[in-house]
């Protein structure tokens, strides 16, 4: 096959949870770029709708779809629309996920079980649902979104959340150990691991009075700037075409050198 051809998305169905805002629609808006339909799935239904009116703009087909991912009901609901709106699922983005900042040994067992409910419970339930119905037609693209702290400790004054760091590690064994058990399925599944990105919720970092924050947060990137939209939405289109077609269970870092440090 020609280049243009193993990373070309025609009419493929992609769904993106958190899709609206931030990585998702950043790797949302490359897929439809790649010329994926896009079903865009996210707790406030309102953003949704925005965003896919703007991604239809570039001649593809969207849906916009309510889903709290702790909620099974609707999770099992956006998977059944999609199916039956576009007769199948090629690809799934595992992007939608959550924090909560507390101090490590005060830190709240009822936050420590939402994180991991929304980040990885309602991530497998999900990826089980969408699995069996790409088992049927032949295979799939599966992308999990972890975080360059999914695989390291972080400083208490940094980053007290220490269940989002956890949920991200858990998340990467998954992407392994699905890679391995559904390859035979012709699913391939693989993991992002984005650093610091200029989403709208870093925006603030971007603030003249914040800037000796942003300060600390370059120190810890090598090449010395903040990530955008370019630097990652071709890897999600990569993982979600052939192009990918021999990689399964990788963990993919995107954090201008952070994680090598």
């Amino acid at each position: 096959m020609k280049l243009n051809e193993l990373f070309d998305l025609k009419d493929k169905i992609a769904i993106v949870t958190g899709g609206a805002r931030g990585i998702g629609r950043f790797l949302a808006n490359g897929m439809a770029e790649a010329g994926a339909n896009i079903v865009l799935a996210s707790r406030k239904l309102e953003n949704c709708s925005e965003s896919a009116r703007e991604l239809e703009q570039l001649g593809i087909k969207t849906l916009a779809l309510k889903c709290d991912m702790q909620n099974k009901e609707e999770i099992a609901a956006v998977v059944k629309k999609t199916s039956e709106t576009f007769g199948r699922i090629d690809i799934l983005v595992n992007n939608a996920g959550i924090t909560w900042g507390a101090p490590t040994l005060d830190y709240p067992i009822d936050k420590w079980e939402k994180v991991f409910d929304v980040n990885v419970n309602g991530l497998w339930f999900m990826t089980q649902k969408v699995a069996n119905l790409m088992k049927e037609q032949g295979g799939g693209k599966i992308i999990n979104i972890s975080s360059v702290l999914g695989s390291r400790g972080s400083d208490e004054l940094f980053h007290p959340a220490v269940a989002y760091n956890s949920t991200k590690a858990a998340i990467e064994v998954l992407t392994k150990n699905l890679g391995v058990k559904l390859a035979k399925y012709n699913i391939h599944v693989n993991c992002i691991a984005p650093g610091f990105f200029r989403t709208d919720m870093m925006e603030y970092i971007f603030d003249p009075k914040f800037e000796k924050a942003k300060e600390a947060v370059l120190q810890q990137i090598p090449v010395n700037r903040i990530g955008s939209e370019d630097d990652i939405k071709a890897l999600g289109v990569f993982l979600a075409s052939k192009a990918s077609d021999y990689l399964t269970g990788a963990v993919l870092p995107v954090d201008g050198g952070m994680g090598a440090k």
